[in-house]
C-alpha cells in the first residue's frame, strides 16, 4: 500500500496536460490553414476544383496514415521528450513551407509575378493547377510526417503522468485542443490571409510550433525524474502499481514491449483500429470541408463576418461540450463501480449517438445556415468525447511500453478512413455538381445532394464502429507480456 503523505501534493501533471493541449491546438491550427484559405484565396489563384482540393486533403490523410505506421514506434524508441520535439519541428517546418508554393509555381512556369497566375486560362491554367497541387502535396507530406507524432507522444505522456482513472479526463482536455485550434483558426486565419496574403497565414501559424518546442524542452521530464513533481504527486500518479513495482521502478530494466507484428494478433488492437478507421474521417471531413460548405451552399466566404461566425460557433459547441465527455467514464467508474473499460464503452455508446444529429444538418439548412453549424457542432462534440475515450482504452489494455506503437497504428487506420472520405468527397462533389438535377437524394439535387449523402455516412459511422469494437472486445481484458 502507498505510504501516507503529509506533504501537500504538487499538481505538475496538469502543467504537462496544458502543454499537450497547446501542442494539439497548434497541430490543428496548422492543419486548418489550408481549409480556411483554399476556397476563397488559393483556388482562384491556382484554378483548383473540389477534386483538386479533395486530392490534396485525401493524400494528406494517406501520408498521415503511413507516417503513423512508424510514428508510434518512433516515439517509443526516442522517448516522449525527444520524440515530441522532433515531431513538432518537422510539422512546423512543413506548415511554413506552404507559403512558398505560389513563388515556386510562378518560377517553374516562367511568369513574372504570382498575381499573373489567377488570370490564366486554358492549358496554362491547367498547368498551374497541376504543378500547384504537386507542390502543396509535397508540403502536406512534410506536415503529415510531423503531425503523426503528436497523438502517440501525447497519449504516452498522459499514461506517464496520470493514473488510469484520470486518463480519459486528461485526454479529453488535451484532445479538446483540436477543437480549440479549429475554433481559433476561423477567427484569425482568414483575417491574416485578407490582410497580408494567404502565405503569411501559413508562416505565422507555423511559427507557433517553434515557440512550443522551447517550453517542452524546459518543462518536461518523466515524473520520477522531474523536480517539479513531489513524492505525494508521484504516489498519486503511480497508484495503479503495487508497492513492490513502485519501489523497484528505478532499478528495473526498460519495460518489455510487444513486437510490432505481434500487435496484430490481439483483438484489442483490431478494436482500436476499427474505432479509428470508422470515425476519424468524419472529424477530418468537417475540419477540411466545413468552410467550403458554408461558402458553397450559403455564399458565406471564410473571411466574411457571417462565415467566421458560423465556423466559430460550430467549434465553440465542440469545445464546450467535448471537455465534459472525459468525465462520464470517471462517473461510471467511481459512482457505478464499473471497471475502466466497461465505463468507457458505456460512455462511448452515448457519444456515438450524437453524430446521428448530422442527418438533419442539410435539411435544416433550408431554414438557416445556423442549423447546420449547430448540428455539426454537436456531431463534432460527440466525436471529440468519443475520441478521448477511444484513446484511453489503449492505456486500459496495453503496457505503457507499447502505447505509442498502438496509437500510431490506430491513427494510421484513422488516416486511411480520412483519405477515403476526403478524396472520395472531392471527386463526388465535382461529379454531382456536373450532374445537377440528374442526381437527387432525399429531396436534394446536384452538389447539395452529394453533401447529404456524405452527412448520412458520417451520422451512422460511430454506432457501427462501436458495435464492431464491442463484438471484438466484449469485456475488460488487459494484455500481459510473459
Amino acid at each position: 500500500m502507498t505510504p501516507i503523505q503529509t506533504t501537500k501534493m504538487s499538481n505538475f501533471r496538469w502543467v504537462i496536460c496544458a502543454l499537450l493541449f497547446l501542442a494539439t491546438t497548434i497541430n490543428y491550427m496548422d492543419r486548418q490553414v489550408l481549409s480556411l484559405t483554399w476556397k476563397d484565396f488559393i483556388a482562384p489563384e491556382f484554378h483548383w476544383t473540389d477534386g483538386d482540393y479533395g486530392t490534396i486533403t485525401g493524400m494528406f490523410s494517406l501520408f498521415y496514415a503511413i507516417a503513423n505506421l512508424f510514428a508510434g514506434k518512433f516515439i517509443d524508441w526516442m522517448g516522449t521528450k525527444k520524440g515530441y520535439l522532433i515531431a513538432i519541428f518537422v510539422w512546423s517546418l512543413g506548415a511554413v513551407l506552404h507559403a512558398g508554393c505560389g513563388w515556386v509555381a510562378m518560377t517553374v512556369e516562367g511568369y513574372d509575378s504570382v498575381a499573373q497566375l489567377g488570370q490564366l486560362t486554358g492549358d496554362a491554367a491547367v498547368a498551374i493547377a497541376t504543378i500547384s497541387v504537386w507542390l502543396f502535396l509535397s508540403c502536406r507530406l512534410i506536415l503529415a510526417v510531423g503531425e503523426a507524432g503528436n497523438f502517440p507522444a501525447a497519449i504516452k505522456a498522459t499514461a506517464e503522468y496520470f493514473p488510469k482513472k484520470d486518463r480519459a479526463f486528461s485526454t479529453s482536455i488535451f484532445n479538446s485542443g483540436a477543437s480549440v485550434g479549429a475554433l481559433a483558426a476561423p477567427a484569425t486565419i482568414p483575417l491574416l490571409a485578407r490582410a497580408w496574403g494567404w502565405e503569411m497565414a501559413f508562416i505565422i501559424i507555423g511559427a507557433l510550433g517553434f515557440i512550443w518546442m522551447g517550453l517542452w524542452a524546459w518543462l518536461y521530464d518523466k515524473p520520477a525524474k522531474n523536480p517539479r513533481v513531489n513524492q505525494a504527486e508521484l504516489n498519486y500518479i503511480e497508484q495503479d502499481n503495487d508497492l513492490a513495482e513502485a519501489q523497484d521502478r528505478d532499478n528495473m530494466k526498460e519495460e518489455k514491449t510487444i513486437p510490432f507484428f505481434q500487435c496484430f494478433t490481439y483483438k484489442q488492437t483490431w478494436s482500436f483500429l476499427v474505432g479509428k478507421f470508422m470515425t476519424d474521417g468524419v472529424w477530418w471531413f468537417f475540419l477540411f470541408w466545413a468552410p467550403a460548405y458554408f461558402s458553397d451552399q450559403y455564399g458565406y466566404t471564410s473571411d466574411s463576418a457571417m462565415g467566421i461566425a458560423l465556423i466559430f460557433t460550430l467549434y465553440a459547441i465542440v469545445t464546450i461540450l467535448s471537455i465534459g465527455g472525459g468525465y462520464l467514464p470517471t462517473y461510471f467508474v467511481d459512482k457505478k463501480g464499473m471497471n475502466p473499460y466497461l465505463g468507457r464503452m458505456r460512455a462511448m455508446f452515448i457519444f456515438a449517438c450524437f453524430p446521428v444529429l448530422g442527418l438533419f444538418a442539410q435539411p435544416m439548412g433550408a431554414y438557416s445556415a445556423w442549423w447546420p453549424a449547430i448540428l455539426i457542432g454537436l456531431l463534432g462534440a460527440g466525436h471529440q468525447a468519443w475520441s478521448a475515450n477511444l484513446f484511453s482504452t489503449i492505456g486500459d489494455m496495453f503496457p505503457k511500453s507499447t502505447i505509442g506503437t498502438i496509437v500510431g497504428l490506430g491513427t494510421m487506420a484513422g488516416g486511411i478512413g480520412s483519405m477515403s472520405i476526403n478524396l472520395g468527397s472531392g471527386k463526388f462533389f465535382d461529379w454531382a455538381a456536373a450532374q445537377g438535377a440528374n442526381f437527387q437524394f432525399f429531396g436534394f439535387e446536384g452538389k447539395p445532394a452529394a453533401y447529404m449523402v456524405v452527412f448520412c455516412i458520417c451520422a451512422v459511422a460511430y454506432l457501427i464502429g462501436w458495435c464492431i469494437m464491442k463484438a471484438l472486445v466484449p469485456k475488460y481484458k488487459p494484455i500481459e507480456i510473459d
